[in-house]
């Protein structure tokens, strides 16, 4: 009997990095289907002719419909569970990126980018919360650092793959392709995926030892507390000011990196994929890196505010180089100088996302997530309206890479203020 119960915790225990693999290769699909647009720009520029400004209003829609979805999925995601609210997340966003296909204007990707910014908003909530689920608090920011890797791979990925897609069969067949991969994905998912209380969890007692130890609440059938709630306190306040000052920086990244480098350094479609596939390899790294160092901080007997913390800094740190990347002449110093802030950004956001679930309740993980990633994208969408407005007017980009350099110690220090100790937050039933 004893034989038997140690296979059992043992297969639930690689069961847990089996879900962390699932959430890893949809947030892969979810950067791939992201991504598009901006790889696409200065074709899509071309064929439907739009402007700077106008190519920034359509980042911007996104980015609002975007902040929308994360507050519904948030509060989805807590009342339905992971399995039903992730289910429902990947097959509106696959479906949104295949219709971009059957778009040619500037209204027409508006639409269908809203429709994409809904379904990809379910992503990171349903994520965190499995996360929260799943992994005891030594080991969540490693697995958040590991699904949240998905990101950076999927941006290596896109600029290989989606270029060829087009250049060999036309722009719309790379909409097509990569978002029927998202279909593939549900069949893996719903024939692997089970809820925490239908597996047996390895390290359950241990984990819920854990979490009395830092005080955070582990009872999941308590019900979900609401957004009045939730924003009443110091902490969610510390999450979301964050995401508000942080994600849009990585937006940046993402959406106008292919046209810096077309219209900065002069590459063409033909020429822009290996600079970004270097960039985004070396978020990978960081991605990884920056859950690493917390958890293993952790695991030597550091508190969790100080690992968290000090993991943060280290990433806002890195991030100050490329303030200067404009002034730097060699492409290769300049890729090199932007992967590593794209790097510690990802580094930087396995470290946040965790302090929700380091936070709050399991019950609350959702929402809180929700709330932030809303703030983030609202950000996102001033962000974008700030950069068209600048790119028309003058066609510079440094004063957006020095915001950029600043925006990670500017919102450290005021979480900081807001949670100096990083308390668990006690609500109400």
């Amino acid at each position: 009997m004893q034989s038997i119960a140690l296979g059992a915790k043992r297969a639930t225990s690689r069961y847990r990095w089996v879900i962390c693999g699932l959430l890893f290769f949809a947030t892969v699909i979810n950067y791939m289907d992201r991504q598009i647009l901006g790889l696409l720009a200065p074709v899509l520029q071309h064929d439907v002719g739009w402007s700077q400004v106008q190519y920034g209003r359509i980042v911007m829609t996104f980015s609002a419909f975007y902040a929308v979805g994360l507050l519904c999925f948030g509060r989805l995601a807590d009342w339905l569970g992971t399995r039903v609210s992730y289910a429902i997340a990947m097959f509106v966003w696959s479906i949104a990126a295949m219709l971009h296909a059957t778009v040619g204007s500037v209204m027409g990707f508006a639409a269908v980018r809203a429709l994409l910014g809904i379904g990809e908003s379910g992503n990171f909530p349903a994520a965190i919360k499995a996360t929260a689920e799943w992994f005891p608090s030594r080991e969540r920011a490693l697995a958040t650092g590991i699904f949240n890797s998905g990101a950076n791979i999927g941006a290596v990925f896109a600029p290989a793959i989606i270029p060829a897609i087009a250049v060999g069969y036309g722009w719309r067949a790379a909409f097509v392709v990569i978002g029927a991969a998202g279909l593939v994905w549900l069949v893996f998912w719903f024939a692997i995926y089970r809820e925490p209380d239908s597996v047996t969890q390895d390290g359950d007692l241990d984990d819920r030892a854990h979490q009395t130890r830092i005080g955070t609440a582990v009872d999941t059938k308590t019900p979900a507390p609401g957004f009045g709630t939730l924003i009443k306190t110091r902490e969610a306040w510390a999450f979301i000011i964050g995401k508000f000052l942080t994600d849009p920086v990585w937006w940046f990244y993402l959406f106008w990196l292919p046209k810096w480098l077309n219209e900065s350094r002069g590459m063409d479609m033909q020429h822009i994929g290996m600079p970004l596939v270097c960039i985004y390899a070396l978020t990978t790294v960081g991605s990884i890196g920056g859950g690493w160092i917390s958890s293993a901080m952790i695991r030597r007997g550091s508190s969790v505010n100080v690992a968290r913390k000090t993991a943060m800094l280290i990433c806002a740190c890195c991030v100050l180089p490329i303030a200067f990347v404009s002034q730097v002449e060699n492409l290769w110093a300049a890729v090199a100088i932007v992967g590593l802030a794209a790097a510690a950004h990802q580094g930087w956001s396995a470290n946040l996302f965790t302090t929700a679930s380091d936070l709050f309740p399991r019950r609350a993980v959702g929402a809180v997530v929700g709330l932030g990633g809303m703030a983030g994208s609202l950000g996102g969408v001033l962000f974008s309206e700030v950069i068209g407005q600048v790119l028309q007017r003058t066609g510079h980009y440094w004063v957006l890479f020095a915001i950029g350099a600043l925006a990670y110690l500017v919102a450290l220090a005021i979480m900081h203020l807001l949670t100096p100790r990083m308390s668990a937050v006690r609500l109400k039933s």
